[in-house]
């Protein structure tokens, strides 16, 4: 994909499986929207094929399909129900059908008395839940999310999480494009890792986790902590430290090394390297300007 003398994603290739919650992942500027916008026919690749249920997506067809752009598009100066109640008509609903289903909807997300309010009356997170409604709306089998809970605070995150959560759990296949690791680890099957247009990593969540390191230790401690064998901080504070273990050192031995020292041990929690270490890993801490 090239705009001008540009080239912006180059040579990528990967597949969501139906039924999975996929992850496309990257720091601003690496591609992920704009491979999105390639993929629904909003921008037109310079070459290759996508495909969205095996052929390529036409606007009027019928693929059941709900996309949440980065860029949230609502007409703001019209009241909360009647919208919902529009774009459920586009995707073919009737009327009192797109209705009632609305109103269920805003009811479920702590908005029922707000139906009738115009858009502009909302702050900016009750906005972004209407989004999202008129995205899940008549329950789309393939899902594309891109950033859904920018802007959220921890409660509606959690909310909105488990609505997509449920979107899946129903049968629908769901892509999302987001900065926040925690929700990969806790939704996705499988990732993908953009940097610079290309694929830096691709597959299980567990799989990429362990190619970008052999484990992460969580330490509460008393004492002092020996000179680093196998293994170095990550975070060191007074009584705790986040331990990354290198190739061929497992958390035992680390442990063994620690009781050997002198150190008391008050907690040891030994787990995977985490998604958002693999993320500075291949980003580094300074993140890109600009989003692609």
């Amino acid at each position: 994909m090239e705009f001008g003398d540009k080239r912006v994603v180059d040579g990528l290739g990967f597949e969501v499986r139906p039924g999975e919650t996929f992850g496309l992942l990257g720091a601003n500027g690496s591609g992920k929207t704009t491979t999105v916008r390639a993929l629904l026919g909003i921008y037109t690749p310079t070459a290759g094929e996508l495909l969205v249920h095996g052929r390529p997506f036409d606007p009027a067809g019928d693929y059941s399909l709900g996309y949440l752009p980065e860029e949230r598009g609502l007409y703001r100066k019209e009241k909360v129900l009647d919208v919902m109640t529009y774009f459920g008509q586009l995707k073919g609903m009737e009327r009192s059908r797109a209705a009632l289903w609305s109103q269920h909807y805003l009811e479920r997300v702590g908005l029922g008395d707000k139906g009738n309010a115009k858009l502009t009356t909302l702050s900016g997170g009750q906005q972004q839940k209407v989004q999202l409604g008129v995205t899940i709306m008549d329950n789309p089998s393939l899902l594309i999310l891109d950033e859904p809970t920018k802007g959220f605070d921890p409660v509606n995150r959690r909310l909105l999480l488990d609505l997509v959560e449920a979107q899946r759990a129903a049968g629908a296949t769901v892509v999302i494009i987001t900065h926040q690791m925690d929700e990969v680890e806790r939704l996705c099957d499988r990732v993908l890792l953009l940097k610079d247009g290309r694929a830096e990593a691709y597959g299980t969540v567990a799989e990429v986790q362990d190619s970008y390191g052999a484990g992460l230790v969580r330490l509460h401690f008393t004492g002092t902590l020996p000179e680093p064998r196998g293994w170095r901080p990550l975070t060191l504070e007074r009584n705790y430290a986040e331990i990354e273990l290198a190739e061929g050192t497992d958390a035992q031995a680390l442990l063994r090394q620690l009781v050997d020292a002198g150190v008391t041990v008050r907690s040891f929690d030994a787990a995977r390297t985490s998604m958002e270490q693999v993320f500075l890993k291949i980003y580094g801490h300074q993140p890109g300007e600009g989003a692609a």
